[in-house]
């Protein structure tokens, strides 16, 4: 996939038209191209080269956009790295891929002589920064660059990006996606949402994570205007929403559940939104139904992809009232699901869920061994557990760390959430298991609740008994006044696994 022509075409087809709105700032096609071009050609001039890395720590800002196209043009591989990641999580990342450049901000907590020392093969690092001495500012790289940078096209196999997901702490798990895949997901949007270049869309996502990177492809390739966010702020979101006439968002389901909170959530005019996609982790479908009432004229879509596969791969048609389902799987990927043996079930049964095809990533940067675990037959082994309806629905039951066995009985958390989530006191809820001498493990959940409100433990546990069998009652009630999310929004779970352990 050649970014070059792609720029070069939406700089003549959408001259002026905004391709980023940031902070009222306004970014046109062609201030996209030249922008790009320029650091493309700084990065030449520095010796970055075909496969060489460059990786880039910043928060969501116009800069990472132009990063991103201009280490592609190069036909070097990004390596975007989350802005909340601490000192040593950045070094272990920086070192393991052993990128040339880094392109940052300045943060009081990182110190820039340690990742230097720490990472023999970096050579440079370029500030966004006014106020950086001793370090290259990309606002004078910029200034000095060609806007015709060398002509350098990238084969399909090599690869264009390493987006660390979890593990980063400890041994990093970089995530390899390839320059035809850069493809994919732009595919998935057209041929589910049918994205166009009159859409807007409002971006909250993380720049440095697939979903948000999804924003950016849109726009170079299919010319839709995107308004940037430098994180998410709900009250600001709707306000974006209303003000820009955005079209088009997707979202992480506890995102949608902090609208609902708002006491301004009603006074926003969302008529202008024609399609909204919830996906990455397993939804209410209540309060996604709520949350679709105040923008009736938008299909509520939602979805379902991995960082590996290049996610959206399976999405809700338009249409369909089967909101708890993610939908039909796109035409060009292969999934199945398959129980402990690899031994694809019966429609209805829950399994593992296994894709192939060419949007799936070739495995993990320096790690054969996970490679080779995840890849088992030549299908990539994606740790989710769902199930298909009769009619060719997907549906996603959980992650399988989100299995919980009790006294031999299986007990999947999201549905234990999902209860929960019907009580009208609920804010958000996490449920988890927890070691019991005499089960082996029993559900503990972790509520938050509605401003004032007043429910108590055995109340919960009253509703519960309703709505679920007994061994799936939650054994342990904590109510807390907000849970612990990841940045790209989702509850940390891992936190309150171990928080929850410390207190039994």
């Amino acid at each position: 996939m050649q970014i070059r022509e792609l720029l070069q075409k939406n700089a003549t087809s959408f001259s002026e038209k905004s391709a980023i709105i940031f902070k009222e700032q306004r970014i046109s096609f062609l201030e996209l191209k030249e922008l790009s071009f320029r650091l493309a050609s700084s990065l030449s001039i520095l010796g970055v080269k075909r496969n060489d890395k460059v990786a880039v720590y910043l928060p969501n800002c116009p800069e990472y956009l132009y990063s991103y196209l201009a280490v592609w043009c190069t036909a070097a591989t990004i390596v975007p790295l989350d802005f909340m990641l601490t000192e040593d999580e950045l070094v272990s990342c920086i070192a393991h891929c052993g990128a040339k450049i880094l392109i940052a901000k300045p943060k009081a907590t990182v110190c820039l002589e340690k990742i230097k020392k720490s990472c023999p093969k970096l050579e440079y690092i370029i500030f966004c920064d006014q106020h950086t001495d001793g370090y290259m500012r990309l606002d004078k790289l910029l200034s000095k660059a060609n806007v015709n940078p060398p002509s350098i096209d990238a084969d399909d196999k090599d690869q264009a990006i390493i987006f660390y997901t979890s593990g980063t702490t400890g041994k990093p798990k970089g995530v390899l996606i390839n320059y035809l895949q850069l493809a994919a997901s732009p595919k998935a949007m057209e041929y589910f949402a049918e994205l166009k270049a009159e859409d807007i869309a409002l971006c909250a996502l993380p720049l440095s994570h697939l979903g948000g990177m999804l924003f950016l492809q849109s726009a170079i390739f299919f010319g839709t205007t995107v308004v940037l966010m430098e994180r998410f702020i709900p009250l600001e979101f709707l306000k974006n929403v209303q003000d820009y006439r955005v079209t088009c968002f997707w979202l992480v389901p506890p995102m949608y559940y902090a609208f609902l909170q708002l006491k301004e959530f009603e006074s926003f005019d969302l008529s202008s939104l024609k399609w909204i996609v919830s996906f990455g982790a397993p939804g209410s479908a209540e309060q996604l139904r709520r949350f679709h009432t105040y923008c009736p004229n938008a299909h509520l879509l939602h979805g379902w992809g991995m960082t590996e596969t290049n996610a959206p791969n399976a999405v809700l048609p338009k249409g369909s009232q089967k909101i708890e389902s993610v939908g039909r799987v796109a035409p060009w990927i292969e999934l199945k699901i398959v129980d402990d043996n690899d031994r694809e079930v019966l429609n209805g049964e829950i399994g593992e869920i296994v894709v192939r095809g060419w949007v799936v990533t070739e495995g993990y940067y320096k790690d054969p061994e996970l490679t080779s675990q995840t890849m088992r037959g030549g299908w990539f082994h994606t740790g989710d557990l769902g199930k298909f309806d009769e009619e060719g629905f997907l549906y996603i039951v959980g992650r399988k760390k989100e299995m919980i066995k009790v006294a031999g009985e299986i007990v999947f958390e999201p549905e234990v959430e999902s209860v929960i989530h019907r009580h009208p006191d609920v804010v958000e809820v996490a449920v988890v298991g927890v070691p019991d001498k005499l089960r082996g493990e029993v559900p503990k959940a972790f509520i938050v609740l509605k401003e004032n409100s007043r429910v108590s433990e055995e109340e919960m546990r009253y509703f519960c008994r309703q709505h679920l069998a007994h061994f799936k009652i939650p054994h342990y009630f904590e109510f807390r006044s907000a849970l612990p999310k990841n940045r790209t929004g989702k509850i940390d779970k891992e936190s309150l696994r171990g928080a929850a352990q410390l207190r039994l």
